[in-house]
């Protein structure tokens, strides 16, 4: 028989590397980047079989409306909504999730999943997921991706020894490197990125939680039930208690419990992983015309080729250019070389900082 999952979709983060199309109201999440379909909508849809139960969502208070519309229009509501009133880092998000599965499904495992990710290969995924599923009664599992080059914007977890077929200890988590280093690690072979996936008992989190972030779970469980529940379309909002969460310590849950704990273990896996942490990243995913040009909405191009436009603000033309970006939104329009792509931060702040 298989284990039941409850799929947890948390939904933080600015995107603030894919400005002016992505913007604190409405994050990149919420937005059609590599598919016809947003990215939230994308992961609740390929969470899907006999064994998978109606997801609940982590994000913020100010994106309530957007979670609960996008998933019903695919009709995946979510059993239960967690709202955020600001960002305490992963950690947080890995208690809630244990908490809400502890709540609304005790005898199934949690997976927690980006809402912001892309995966070209569900149907690996899924393998990856239920193949891990025994592990994850008694383990905190990762999901390692194998490494298609040298990457220094990823972190890296390495293997350690085997414990059954795919499944390994985890050895050591490392920061993201510099060239040398990833190259390193992709020749050697015992070294996957760190994609930030975790299938779990909630059971099994909430004692580690306990053991190694005390003070992370006591404000937790403070804030979840001191939360205001309000009943939606058959499920349940959880509006957390402000004051409680404020004693939140900010740190993430590979740093709080992934580095310390012995009940660990990471599945590596090939299932066509992408972050799309920014718009030279959206260009190498997206499809392309015969000259290499990525387009998403109406633009016209002449003599143009190796460039991304994606207009949903007024008609973009380009002419006699190349290997440039031009966003354009009704929240501003952005033009930079794409190799400047992870400069385009630097611009939502100060965007954000002229709206104050």
């Amino acid at each position: 028989m298989s284990i039941p999952i409850l799929p947890v979709i948390m939904s933080g983060g600015s995107g603030t590397r894919l400005w002016p199309l992505s913007t604190p109201a409405a994050p990149k999440q919420f937005h059609a980047v590599a598919t016809q379909n947003t990215m939230i909508q994308e992961t609740a849809l390929r969470l899907v079989g006999d064994n998978y139960l109606a997801p609940v969502a982590i994000c913020g208070r100010g994106h309530l409306d957007l979670v609960t519309t996008q998933l019903g229009q695919i009709d995946k509501a979510p059993q239960a909504v967690i709202l955020e009133p600001f960002g305490r880092n992963t950690a947080a998000v890995a208690a809630m999730a244990a908490l809400s599965g502890h709540e609304f499904a005790p005898d199934a495992l949690v997976l927690l999943v980006p809402a912001d990710h892309v995966i070209t290969k569900p149907g690996a995924f899924h393998a990856a997921v239920v193949g891990a599923s025994e592990t994850a009664r008694e383990r905190i599992v990762t999901f390692g991706i194998t490494p298609s080059h040298p990457e220094t914007g990823f972190g890296y977890i390495e293997r350690g020894a085997k414990l059954s077929e795919g499944i390994f200890q985890i050895e050591k988590f490392w920061e993201k490197p510099n060239l040398e280093t990833a190259t390193h690690y992709v020749e050697g072979g015992r070294h996957d990125w760190n994609a930030g996936i975790f299938l779990f008992s909630p059971k099994v989190m909430l004692e580690e939680l306990s053991l190694y972030a005390p003070e992370v779970l006591a404000a937790c469980v403070d804030a979840y039930k001191k939360g205001a529940r309000t009943p939606s379309d058959g499920g349940v909002i959880i509006n957390l208690d402000e004051e409680a969460f404020a004693q939140v310590p900010s740190i993430s849950v590979d740093y709080a419990v992934m580095e310390n704990t012995a009940r660990s273990a990471v599945v590596p896996c090939d299932i066509g992983w992408a972050d799309v942490g920014g718009f030279a990243e959206l260009w190498r995913l997206g499809d392309k015309d015969e000259r290499a040009n990525h387009v998403k909405g109406e633009a016209i191009l002449i003599d143009a080729e190796n460039n991304l436009v994606h207009s949903s603000g007024p008609l973009v033309a380009i002419i006699g250019l190349s290997d440039i970006m031009v966003i354009s939104t009704p929240s501003g329009i952005l033009v930079a070389p794409i190799s400047r792509a992870q400069d385009v931060k630097k611009a939502a702040e100060e965007a954000k900082a002229r709206l104050k």
